[in-house]
């Protein structure tokens, strides 16, 4: 070990620097990687024979002697969130856990209700004009300097130097100890199949120019893997770990499209392994500030595009997000969540996300349930929920109603889990009574067909698979229509659509029938076009059916969705499509002309039958592209 000179307070043990320790104090600890492992370590020693210490802190990495039941007259930890060293002490009831958001610790920490006497940090050794910095781990600490008798710092040359809010002076500090232990690291976590999944879908809603707020975890992990070919990205978060490194490598975060703290990564904290702390390590790329800061929804908020993406326990049909326990065992923590999902949902352009495998136990339980467990915790609530995200799909809730935010989660569940939802979602009263089964087979929800169009006047579309929630919106299209479009797609006078026939047009298993629509946002999405087939399998060839919004009629949609739904129909290896229309449905037989022709027609009884197929479309050179 180095010793480091001229350090005004510096003692020459752990137990000295800790010597003012007192029964009945309160000790906040440094969080994550920042925690101070000698005086940690020694806090059992140093209070022998003292009494009601009550310990508080972030999750930390490293041991937690104060929680060992053996000391429990001496040390009674509080979590502000909980890490897997401390789980079992509060499972056990040996330990306590406050539930609040992130942004109101430090408010709490000054007004008192957090109290604190003491408070034991890690830092790196002073610069030549006596600042220390608080390296990986800013987050509550400065609140909880202004309220502390005494600031006890462990100095470690290993402590990575941050920028922005990071620095103290050493004269502010009443005792120090040295150390020269290597920075307590997390492994990267593995990912898996599952979690790439979910992070493609994740990636798939992050748009070029937009500031992200990820965690850590295979599934973050997994988002930000798959974000290597975007653009301008930033950062503004809590916290990050290696993840983000590799991307800021990569020039794909450089954070010049930020609408606040432009050019910088904006966190409170951080922790991963030691190539992350070499990189932040006098990085002025990379700037630390107070939780309050980073985490306050307002400041959150004012980043255009802004991203948060978040991780869950389990979620409700409803909507309700329960992410800090396993029904009445708490877990985790209230954490960053709330505040960046409600940032999110205030930034222009900003997308809330919630991010979970659908599964947890080796597929035996969903975590998407008809109601939360007994004592489950709702962290984030029905209200506040957006985006929800599993390996089998991307349901968007805000807004919509509970039958219609019940039938979008069963749609990303696990197929084996989708029947008894659905059961449970009709026994609640959720949905129709009699509102159809899902397909037990099938294809999970085709995210990799969605596409970017623009056609005439310079109108952008967007083409995407129908989804079960979609019934209001093809309803809303039906009903657009005029009696001609009518009596042309359905060939009969409908003056509406029954229920069960709506739900047989949205319920798809992407397999042996396929039904992309063509939408706008107005602000909201809406439906101006549907295409569909239904495959036969004797013949391999699908029955088409298309319609367009009589508004959007002859601007080259209905064009470019027969277009697209060829492509995908022979990207599946079917050979060709069938048809019906009725004799003086003009405008679709000469579209079928335009874009597959040859076209084999017969006719009978004033409808004329139309057959098309792909490989005499490649001979006669008809535009499928």
């Amino acid at each position: 070990m180095t010793q480091m000179r001229n350090i005004p307070n510096l003692v020459p043990s752990p137990e000295e620097a800790l010597a003012c320790l007192k029964s009945g104090h309160h000790v906040i600890i440094g969080s994550g990687a920042a925690e101070p492992q000698r005086l940690v370590h020694a806090l059992p020693t140093v209070c022998a024979g003292l009494s009601d210490i009550e310990i508080t802190h972030l999750m930390t990495l490293g041991e937690a002697p104060y929680t060992d039941p053996k000391y429990k007259d001496i040390f009674r930890h509080n979590a502000l969130f909980i890490g897997a060293n401390v789980r079992e002490a509060i499972r056990g009831g040996n330990a306590d856990y406050t539930p609040v958001f992130l942004s109101d610790q430090p408010s709490l920490i000054r007004s008192g209700r957090i109290p604190v006497n003491v408070v034991l940090i890690l830092t790196t050794p002073p610069d030549r004009s006596g600042y220390v910095s608080l390296g990986t781990s800013v987050d509550i600490l400065r609140a909880a300097f202004e309220r502390a008798d005494y600031i006890i710092a462990e100095i470690n040359p290993n402590m990575p130097r941050t920028h922005g809010d990071s620095f103290i002076h050493i004269n502010d500090i009443h005792a120090v100890v040295e150390s020269d232990l290597p920075m307590l690291e997390l492994d990267v976590p593995k990912v898996d199949d599952v979690a790439r999944q979910v992070g493609t879908y994740v990636a798939s809603l992050i748009d070029d120019g937009s500031t992200l707020q990820v965690g850590i975890g295979a599934i973050p992990n997994a988002v930000l893997a798959q974000l290597t070919n975007k653009k301008d990205l930033g950062v503004h978060t809590e916290m990050f770990s290696d993840g983000v490194t590799d991307l800021v490598e990569a020039g794909v975060i450089n954070c010049k499209k930020k609408s606040i703290n432009a050019g910088k990564v904006t966190s409170s904290f951080c922790f991963g392994t030691q190539r992350l702390y070499d990189i932040i390590n006098d990085n002025p790329f990379f700037s630390f500030h107070p939780i309050d800061y980073t985490n306050d929804p307002f400041i959150i908020g004012q980043n255009e595009k802004m991203v948060a993406v978040n991780s869950a326990l389990q979620i409700d049909l409803t909507g309700q997000i329960c992410s800090d326990s396993i029904g009445s065992s708490f877990y985790s923590g209230f954490g960053g969540q709330v505040d960046f999902i409600r940032g999110a949902a205030r930034s222009k352009g900003g997308k809330p996300i919630i991010a979970i495998p659908s599964t947890a136990k080796g597929g035996t339980i969903s975590r998407i349930v008809p109601v939360l467990d007994a004592g489950a915790g709702v962290v984030t609530t029905r209200a506040d929920a957006h985006y929800v995200v599993t390996e089998y799909g991307i349901a968007y809730l805000h807004g919509r109603n509970v039958r219609e935010r019940a039938l979008a989660l069963i749609s990303i569940a696990h197929p084996d889990h989708r029947k008894s939802l659905l059961d449970e979602a009709k026994r609640l009263r959720y949905v129709y009574q009699d509102q159809i089964d899902f397909p037990v087979h099938g294809r999970p929800y085709p995210g990799e067909l969605e596409a970017a169009r623009t056609i005439k006047d310079d109108l952008e579309i967007r083409i995407r698979p129908l989804k079960p929630e979609d019934e209001r919106l093809l309803r809303d299209l039906f009903y657009s229509h005029t009696k001609d479009t009518i009596y042309y797609r359905y060939m009969t006078p409908l003056k509406s659509l029954p229920k069960k026939q709506i739900q047989r047009f949205v319920t798809i298993d992407y397999d042996k029938e396929m039904a992309f629509a063509a939408t706008i946002d107005t602000p909201t999405e809406e439906f101006i076009g549907v295409a569909r087939y239904y495959v036969d399998r004797t013949t391999n060839l699908a029955e088409i059916a298309l319609t367009v919004h009589d508004d959007y009629q002859g601007c080259g949609l209905g064009s470019e969705l027969l277009r697209y739904i060829v492509q995908v129909a022979r990207s599946r290896g079917l050979d060709g499509f069938t048809g019906q229309l009725l004799a003086d449905n003009i405008r679709m037989l000469h579209l079928f002309h335009k874009i597959c022709s040859p076209v084999h027609t017969t006719m009978r009884d004033n409808v004329i039958s139309v057959k098309i197929l792909f490989e005499e479309m490649d001979a006669h050179g008809s535009a499928t592209e």
